[in-house]
């Protein structure tokens, strides 16, 4: 049976991969900072490749944060990934280099001037200030998952994702995920008899989300056939489709029988009007996969905040 070794496992994106590939009954090994395994330590990680032996990393280890995050603690983000990620190679190379390496990659690691993201193009210009420490590391990411490809043959494959949201977030402002940070907000306002929600900017920019164990089911997928045709180069997990921050509130209103009223700060700025992801490549390497549909993604992700309030 295939041994997977989950990196970040106690993380968001991390616990909803580990649900998933549970749910699939696969042979799963977690790891993780608070578990006692410090990534930023090149021993510590050897030891850890060493004493599993995985056939697949599923690498959702990351100091992350809020755009706010990750720009006041932008050089320890960009220091603490980017030696995790060298102490990882550098631990598969020398111990294991025949294990296969799952990255998913934020899509900040996009141009900032362009509204719909091509694979191809990832590259094709420099990234928003805001994202800098963060997005610099997932780029560097690929550079070094490449470079161990030609020289020891460590074989990476790289899954550029969407704004993420679900469960198993982090309830602190400055840690969670942009629209998950706005769903706990309508449960603290609830829990707190609060009859009005500011919303910075004008609610116009246009995201795209993906819901957290959608993400699972396709890391799932790839673990059941890792040699699946397409995934040499990097992939977008992706349907091109998005919702305007308004659009958003209304729905996450709608799930609190529109008790809200909502204040717009326009004093805010929106950002990019639109960000998108291309999906061509998508829809050939992953045919007939179905999302969860927004309305049951949120419903389910204000019902965690609920299940963990008071935060």
């Amino acid at each position: 049976m295939t041994k997977v070794l989950l990196l970040g496992a106690s993380g968001f994106v991390g616990k909803n991969v580990a649900q998933e590939l549970q749910n699939k009954n696969i042979n799963l090994v977690t790891s993780s900072l608070s578990a006692g395994c410090d990534l930023r330590n090149l021993a510590q990680t050897e030891e850890l490749i060493k004493n599993t032996l995985p056939d697949i990393i599923v690498n959702c280890a990351a100091h992350v944060g809020s755009l706010n995050y990750v720009t006041k603690k932008a050089a320890s983000v960009t220091l603490d990934n980017t030696r995790m990620l060298m102490n990882m190679y550098e631990a598969v190379a020398n111990i294991h280099p025949t294990a296969i390496i799952i990255n998913p990659v934020a899509n900040c690691a996009y141009p900032a001037k362009v509204d719909t993201f091509v694979e191809d193009q990832w590259w094709d210009g420099h990234l928003h200030r805001s994202v800098l420490s963060y997005g610099s590391t997932r780029r560097f990411m690929w550079s070094l998952g490449e470079s161990f490809d030609m020289q020891y043959g460590v074989r990476s494959i790289y899954l550029l994702v969407p704004n993420m949201y679900g469960p198993h977030d982090s309830s602190n402002p400055d840690k969670a995920h942009a629209l998950n940070a706005l769903i706990s907000k309508f449960v603290k306002a609830e829990k707190e008899n609060k009859n009005e929600i500011e919303v910075w900017g004008t609610g116009i920019a246009i995201r795209e989300w993906l819901y957290a164990p959608d993400f699972g089911k396709i890391v799932a997928h790839i673990v059941a056939k890792p040699t699946m045709i397409g995934l040499t180069e990097p992939v977008n997990i992706a349907r091109n489709f998005g919702l305007s921050v308004k659009e958003l509130v209304t729905i996450i209103n709608d799930r609190f029988n529109n008790q809200f009223i909502i204040r717009w700060n326009h004093n805010m700025p929106d950002g990019a009007q639109k960000k998108v992801m291309d999906d061509v490549r998508f829809k050939k390497v992953f045919p007939g996969f179905e999302f969860t549909d927004f309305e049951i993604g949120i419903t389910n992700t204000v019902n965690y905040y609920k299940s963990i309030y008071p935060y």
